[in-house]
């Protein structure tokens, strides 16, 4: 993973994808907290990777928010906007998990923009005071509006739940593509 600051010696001519630069993740990551966590904080690894799923994967969203509200409609956010998955989560041992999560939220520590916070087996991901400033400013860019909104619906349905509750609904949901896919494969839409 790259971050914008050290690409400036890299030719103008190699492509350049926003799943492999750091500040792309992080910008979510922080924005997740902000929107779907609790006063600014979220509890636990597991909680905040299957709502970022949630978030990054529109369509199994609306198949989990199906099951567990009632409806078949969709996101009034999602309609129409792009529904692709923009980085890619792989299958680990508690469901979709990104391999890059403790590089970035290292990376937002050391930026001082998040605490993490070991609570008995569990870890809290809280903003700190500039990391509410700095989540303010990012929602504020237009750039970010698709994923607020997407941030916003996610946290309706399953900001209330636990990361085991979450966890266990997408092994239910999606045994052929999250439980019974080999342990780091990429999970497909």
């Amino acid at each position: 993973m790259k971050s914008l600051s050290r690409l400036g010696t890299q030719p103008a001519s190699l492509p350049l994808a926003a799943d492999d630069i750091l500040e792309f993740h992080a910008a979510r990551l922080l924005l997740l907290v902000k929107i779907c966590g609790t006063a600014g904080r979220i509890d636990g690894l597991t909680k905040m990777a299957k709502l970022d799923f949630f978030t990054r994967y529109p369509d199994f969203f609306d198949v989990a928010r199906a099951a567990v509200s009632k409806t078949d409609a969709p996101d009034a956010a999602a309609v129409g906007a792009d529904r692709a998955v923009e980085a890619s989560m792989v299958r680990h041992h508690y469901g979709p998990w990104d391999k890059r999560y403790y590089h970035v939220l290292a990376h937002l520590e050391a930026k001082q923009l998040i605490t993490v916070i070991k609570d008995k087996k569990s870890y809290q991901i809280s903003l700190t005071a500039l990391g509410r400033e700095s989540t303010q400013r990012l929602a504020e860019r237009p750039s970010f509006e698709p994923l607020i909104a997407r941030l916003k619906t996610v946290k309706s349905v399953f900001g209330a739940k636990s990361g085991t509750y979450l966890k266990d609904l997408i092994y239910r949901l999606f045994d052929a593509e999250v439980g019974k896919r080999e342990m780091g494969r990429v999970i497909q839409k």
